[in-house]
């Protein structure tokens, strides 16, 4: 059995243009895993884009929304987004929340070079790896 880090070292190796890969825990912004081929991904700067993913998924902002659609339409709305993909000046971000794992996300980082369509298959394959792997 493969470990988380070995799950994200298969994704930066296997995708053109991969920057690196990391599991996130959403309810505690700490990192799971990670792999990388970066040097100025340092411990710190890991944790703030840890930190910034789970804000675009579970933030203030977030949880505001989903208490007003809960509000509107009778019955709890919560944890409604599952992916997103971000764009730089000079990256793509792919983020999927881990299917049954709804604390975890898995997030690939490329350059521009790499294929949107590839990016997410990537990670869609990767999925079922990482699952049995996270925390309950």
């Amino acid at each position: 059995m493969s470990s988380l880090n070995e799950v994200c070292e298969q994704l930066v190796k296997g995708v053109n243009d991969a920057l690196g890969a990391a599991v996130v825990d959403l309810s505690s912004g700490l990192l799971l895993a990670v792999a990388h081929n970066v040097p100025y991904f340092t411990q710190s700067y890991l944790d703030a884009v840890a930190a910034a993913a789970v804000d675009m998924f579970r933030g203030n902002t977030v949880s505001a929304v989903e208490d007003m659609l809960s509000t509107q339409r009778g019955s709890t709305v919560s944890h409604m987004i599952k992916e997103v993909q971000m764009t730089t000046e000079k990256t793509y971000h792919f983020m999927s929340v881990v299917p049954g794992k709804e604390n975890s996300l898995l997030v690939l980082i490329t350059g521009k070079k790499a294929n949107l369509g590839m990016g997410w298959a990537a990670v869609r394959g990767a999925l079922p790896k990482v699952a049995p792997l996270c925390p309950s």
